[in-house]
């Protein structure tokens, strides 16, 4: 277990009933604004989320993946949390319930901080679904209960579609299938490098990706900054870039980077990001199709082209 219980992380508190109050007036002022979104689809099916919920789903499933747990996992964890939180982290709930699983602290959860922190809430989920010998076998709905003790056994399985679309995406099962849509303006702050050789913005994504994912090889910045070795106008040469490295090129390696990508994605809001890109597709913030993955054809320059079109490594870079 590599995933570190107390980790600040900005934007995961419960900011929910704020958001929708204020998309509402936004509509109503200006209609030809869209709030930012989320969304997944996969055999057909689609899920959206606001930002906040999109962020609390993809570090639920990357708790998941950190633990080397199956998709299946990830789906309990997800419709759980569904059922109990719509995927906000709470800071109230019935009786002395609390966060995106509504564990009590009078029940052994652990204290109202920890419960709060949702790595923690995440890996004390996953620590009590490990216990049940052959959870992966189990309906979604039997599980969850195992773990919940809910007055509403079956409820679980009412959210057990989206679960599993939202589970295929963040896990890396079905690639590009998940996106966010994002104003894509940021206000610009100061671009001077850290001693990593990355500007703050940049740096605080490498810290996460090295947190989240288990220390993943990195590349693409050095301290003092990069000259050479990438395209004409990267953001590399800014500072404002990260490459993960999923090398050799292979189907587990395909979907771990489609894990990290859709992650980054899900995440892009609270970390100023500006684009991802891996496997040959490229996400944008703010694009003016949407919020769609589009095929990523980089220039024609000398080079192995698995590499030009990112198929070892997730790009991703900041806002300046």
């Amino acid at each position: 277990m590599k995933l570190r219980t107390g980790v600040a992380l900005v934007g995961l508190a419960s900011v929910g009933v704020a958001a929708a109050v204020g998309y509402g007036l936004l509509r109503q002022v200006a209609p030809i604004f869209r709030p930012d979104q989320c969304t997944a689809t996969v055999d057909g099916r689609t899920v959206t989320l606001d930002v906040e919920q999109a962020e609390n789903a993809a570090l639920i499933t990357a708790v998941a993946i950190d633990r080397g747990m199956p998709a299946r996992a990830a789906t309990i964890a997800l419709a759980t949390a569904y059922q109990e939180s719509k995927l906000y982290n709470l800071e109230t709930g019935d009786r002395d319930s609390l966060g995106l699983f509504q564990q009590r602290p009078s029940q052994g959860w652990g204290t109202r901080a920890e419960i709060l922190d949702p790595y923690y809430a995440a890996n004390a989920f996953y620590d009590e679904l490990a216990k049940l010998d052959g959870y992966e076998g189990m309906r979604v709905t039997v599980a969850a209960q195992r773990v919940q003790r809910s007055g509403f056994p079956e409820a679980y399985a009412d959210h057990e579609a989206d679960a599993r679309v939202l589970a295929s995406a963040l896990t890396g099962n079905s690639p590009h299938a998940f996106s966010c849509r994002l104003g894509g303006t940021v206000d610009a702050t100061a671009t001077r490098l850290t001693k990593s050789g990355l500007t703050k913005r940049a740096e605080v994504v490498r810290r996460e990706v090295t947190e989240v994912f288990d220390d993943p090889p990195l590349g693409g910045f050095a301290p003092g900054g990069v000259q050479t070795g990438h395209m004409e106008g990267s953001a590399h040469y800014d500072g404002r870039a990260v490459d993960i490295f999923v090398r050799p090129i292979s189907r587990a390696n395909k979907i771990r980077g489609w894990a990290i990508a859709q992650y980054l994605v899900a995440q892009a809001d609270r970390l100023d990001l500006k684009t991802v890109i891996f496997d040959g597709r490229i996400w944008t913030a703010g694009w003016k199709s949407g919020d769609e993955w589009r095929d990523y054809n980089p220039p024609e320059r000398a080079g192995d082209r698995a590499i030009l079109e990112h198929r070892d490594h997730v790009h991703v870079d900041v806002f300046p």
